[in-house]
């Protein structure tokens, strides 16, 4: 009889292009999305928690130059005649389908945030992971660009209270009628040569002003030396967008003026240069100075995709890349006015205006900052120094537990204290909890400051040790009253 083939192990691998995340990364990211929660709520925001999966027909033409159904996203079919599913590729398209689905139930305007993952089947890279964190605020239904200056405070208020400070962001805002009125002053009509001016444009910020005009003409040799041809216009021709591109000033003023120019008699771009003005009034009567929002003609990203004003949180400080360079964050945040979205399922345009938060990039930032990253996050540890009295070490975590202290008993083998002392390490524990059988008789208990020992461990002198001792005897009593001290010594 044949000897059947033995299956083999399964491999304990993550799948390409995601990850996992441990203890700190999970708590630190819930903290920040409930923060950033607080402040959508705080301007009326409503949450919305949708299904991840959707229809491929609902999700619309996910990527650009796609149109298989499992290009861009993770797509199936459970049956041949059965519509094609798709996890989330964002959190809009989900919003469109529920507004266009529940419309005469919902309030209009209707203003609802949303948190959670999202998944894209493209080709990952160094920090791009294909299920990642997004979390987006909207408002639907309401054409007034006074809802689009609303988002960009809220962006300010958000980005200030997940703890980056004033001066290491700023809000940049433009607006794709000006584009468009820049492209209609042009001459150029819908087709592959405005189509070659908009992905020209969006280089702008990696090549600059000279990298652009050459593009726009001719074209010119990139960095590795090969030459790539340009959109084939006069310079006349490409004066209008390098107009457009250069036009921020000092001055918000000068740079409305500045963008007028560049629009001439467009009608559709004088409009927009409007909307920018009324967005930087109303933003100034509220308090956002240029500081914290700014118009900026140089944002372009995702221009293709919105329809008015589209704007970007850049955080501005400097960090230092994997060859020790210095360089700037960038973009944490964007969004914009995209009025046709609702348009795909109903026949009728609806406006909507909204931003979406990239959480996993904030939080990089955050710890780069060194905001994050460093606190204690362990459980108090209680050690087991007599096994037929686990019942009193339980007792001894319940009262902690009890006055809200985070704690644990230990659980593994407590043949070997030393075992013990490592596990708490590992933990993170800020504080040990020591009761063997002469500290039981006596009524004592010996309680370990963690912290402060491997401080001393790594830099003390003998006399320190006499001044600052990391281990006190104190009366079982007085444990919760004793380790909540401890714990406030050490800033936890």
């Amino acid at each position: 009889m044949a000897k059947e083939k033995k299956q083999p192990r399964p491999k304990a691998e993550t799948p390409k292009g995601f990850r996992d995340y441990f203890g700190a990364e999970v708590t630190e990211r819930a903290e920040m999305l409930q923060a950033i929660a607080r402040v959508y709520h705080l301007y009326g925001f409503e949450a919305l928690e949708s299904s991840a999966v959707e229809t491929v027909e609902a999700l619309g033409k996910f990527l650009p130059d796609v149109d298989r159904p499992n290009e861009g996203v993770f797509a199936w079919q459970e049956d041949e005649n059965d519509d094609w599913l798709a996890l989330r590729y964002d959190l809009t398209a989900p919003l469109a389908r529920v507004y266009a689905q529940h419309r005469n139930d919902l309030p209009t305007p209707y203003r609802r945030y949303a948190m959670g993952p999202v998944w894209r089947n493209e080709k990952p890279g160094p920090g791009r992971f294909r299920q990642f964190y997004q979390c987006d605020a909207d408002t639907v239904g309401a054409p007034s660009v006074a809802a689009d200056a609303e988002i960009c405070a809220m962006l300010a208020d958000t980005l200030e209270t997940v703890g980056i400070a004033r001066g290491d962001y700023i809000v940049r805002v433009n607006n794709r009628k000006v584009l468009n009125g820049v492209l209609e002053v042009m001459g150029l009509e819908e087709g592959e040569q405005r189509d070659a001016v908009l992905r020209t444009i969006d280089k702008f910020d990696k090549v600059g002003e000279s990298g652009v005009r050459e593009l726009l003409g001719k074209g010119r040799l990139d960095a590795s030396g090969a030459y790539i041809d340009g959109v084939g216009l006069s310079d006349d021709q490409a004066g209008p967008v390098l107009a457009f591109l250069t036009s921020k000033s000092a001055d918000t003023a000068e740079t409305l003026q500045n963008l007028r120019a560049a629009v001439g008699d467009s009608a559709i771009g004088q409009e927009g240069v409007q909307e920018l003005e009324t967005i930087a009034n109303l933003l100034a009567a509220q308090g956002y100075g240029t500081d914290r929002v700014v118009i900026d003609p140089s944002v372009v990203r995702g221009l293709g995709y919105y329809t008015g004003p589209v704007f970007e949180a850049e955080l501005t400080f400097d960090i230092l890349d994997e060859k020790g360079r210095k360089r700037q964050f960038g973009s944490v945040a964007g969004g914009g006015r995209y009025d046709d979205l609702v348009k795909r399922f109903t026949g009728q345009a609806v406006p909507a205006t909204g931003v979406s938060i990239g959480v996993d990039r904030l939080l990089a930032a955050l710890r780069e900052k060194g905001r994050i990253g460093g606190s204690i996050n362990g459980p108090v540890v209680v050690t087991v120094m007599d096994r037929d009295r686990m019942a009193d070490y339980q007792g001894m975590v319940g009262e902690l537990r009890r006055a809200g202290i985070r704690a644990e008993v230990y659980l593994g083998n407590p043949k070997n204290f030393g075992n013990q002392m490592k596990y708490a390490d590992r933990r993170g524990a800020p504080i040990a909890v020591i009761e063997g059988g002469d500290e039981k008789e006596r009524g004592v208990i010996q309680i370990k400051d963690l912290i402060l020992g491997a401080q001393i461990a790594q830099s003390a002198t003998l006399e320190e040790w006499k001044e600052r001792p990391s281990q006190f005897e104190v009366p079982r009593d007085q444990l919760v009253e004793k380790v909540r001290e401890i714990l406030e010594g050490q800033g936890g």
